[in-house]
């Protein structure tokens, strides 16, 4: 067998192996989603209208298509704390030590984590989607490749974070500290331009909010379904994403690949 085959089929268990892991235990993904959904709940029944008001709109409704692009976001960022999590959890029961002793392609576990929380992550953004929805976010203006465009995106923000997660994980001494660690996933979309716009920050706050890795994101997104202005947002985003799916997987790889003490 090819060192290609071997890699792409220990690749397929690991990802079974962590698919089976969230179907069985789908307390943690269940309990991540809450955050976003509650927020979308939030800022849309009871802050709506005022919201609306301070980004011109006219009504609630004008709130949840500002909003819901950001809390799309957002749910990648709560989505792949769950990976942060069992990835440390694998580290401190000894299973990536044992793994490390057996005949296998060496980055399948790696490969195996990060694909299977991609995929949690969509569907995920798939369920807030779907709530989304039902409050009455419409994107009738999207073309098919802005679609397509939009998908991409969200699968590239994922993959980026989640390489980021999967080395908090492998850094950390236990599972609450892995938790612990990736909270700036959930806390970086709020200080973005999720819940409202960045010109409407202090002055001295605007940068920060305006160069993190999501607000690019987010208005990039805003522009491909809402058809708001993208500008130089959509570089921004994909370099961000760029940027942190090499750091993350360099720094993943650098301490899977470190001997055991």
């Amino acid at each position: 067998m090819s060192t290609l085959s071997l890699a792409v089929r220990d690749s397929s268990t690991m990802l079974r192996r962590n698919l089976l892991h969230a179907r069985r235990y789908p307390s943690l993904t269940l309990n991540l989603l809450l955050t976003p959904v509650m927020l979308l709940l939030l800022f849309v029944y009871i802050f709506g209208d005022t919201m609306s008001a301070g980004i011109g709109g006219g009504d609630r409704s004008a709130y949840i298509a500002y909003i819901v692009p950001g809390i799309l976001l957002m749910t990648i960022g709560s989505t792949v704390v769950g990976t942060a999590v069992s990835v440390s959890t694998d580290m401190s029961e000894g299973i990536i030590a044992r793994f490390r002793t057996m005949a296998i392609h060496r980055g399948s576990v790696l490969f195996g984590h990060v694909a299977g929380s991609v995929l949690q992550a969509i569907g995920s953004v798939v369920l807030v989607g779907a709530v989304g929805v039902a409050m009455g976010f419409r994107s009738t203006d999207a073309t098919l490749l802005e679609w397509l465009a939009a998908i991409g995106l969200l699968a590239l923000v994922s993959l980026a974070f989640t390489w980021i997660a999967v080395g908090m994980g492998m850094g950390s001494p236990n599972a609450e500290a892995a938790s612990n660690n990736a909270m700036p996933l959930i806390l970086l979309p709020l200080i973005s331009s999720a819940f409202t716009p960045v010109e409407s920050m202090p002055g001295w706050f605007q940068p920060i909010a305006e160069y993190q890795p999501f607000t690019p994101a987010i208005e990039t997104l805003r522009g491909l379904l809402l058809g708001t202005e993208i500008g130089h947002n959509g570089w921004l985003s994909v370099g961000w994403c760029l940027a942190l799916t090499v750091l993350g997987y360099r720094w993943s790889k650098a301490q899977y690949d470190r001997d055991p003490k």
